[in-house]
C-alpha cells in the first residue's frame, strides 16, 4: 500500500472554496423542485405573481419529491458546514473563491433560502 503524504487526509486543509457553492446550488435546485408542487404557487400568488409556469416544474418533480427532499438536505447541509469550515482564514487559498466576501455571503443567503423553500415544499404537500 503506497503512502499518503500526511496532509491528504487533513481536514483543515487549504480549499478553493467551490464545494460551499456547488452545494448550495445543488440544495436549491432540489428545494426549488419540491417547492414548485404547492408552497411557490401559493407564494407567488400571495405577492400577486403568476404561478402557471411551475405546474410543469411540479408535475416533473411530483414522483421524486422523497429523493428530492433527501438531496436538497443533504447539499443544504453539505453547503452549510463547507460555508462553516470557510470561516477560518487559513482554511482558503488566497485569491480563492471562498476568499470573496461577497461570495461567503451570497452563499450564506443562498443556503437560507434553500432551507426556507425546502421547509415550504415539506410542509405545504
Amino acid at each position: 500500500m503506497a503512502d499518503l503524504p500526511a496532509n491528504s487526509l487533513a481536514p483543515d486543509r487549504p480549499s478553493r472554496g467551490v464545494g460551499a457553492v456547488l452545494l448550495t446550488l445543488a440544495g436549491l435546485g432540489a428545494a426549488f423542485g419540491v417547492a414548485s408542487c404547492c408552497a411557490l404557487p401559493i407564494l407567488f400568488a400571495t405577492a400577486g405573481l403568476g404561478a402557471a409556469w411551475l405546474g410543469g416544474i411540479a408535475e416533473i418533480a411530483a414522483p421524486y419529491r422523497v429523493p428530492l427532499l433527501a438531496i436538497a438536505a443533504a447539499s443544504l447541509a453539505g453547503g452549510g458546514i463547507e460555508l462553516w469550515r470557510q470561516r477560518k482564514s487559513s482554511y482558503c487559498i488566497p485569491g480563492a473563491v471562498c476568499a470573496r466576501p461577497v461570495v461567503r455571503r451570497a452563499t450564506a443567503f443562498a443556503v437560507l433560502l434553500g432551507l426556507v423553500m425546502l421547509y415550504l415544499g415539506y410542509t405545504y404537500v
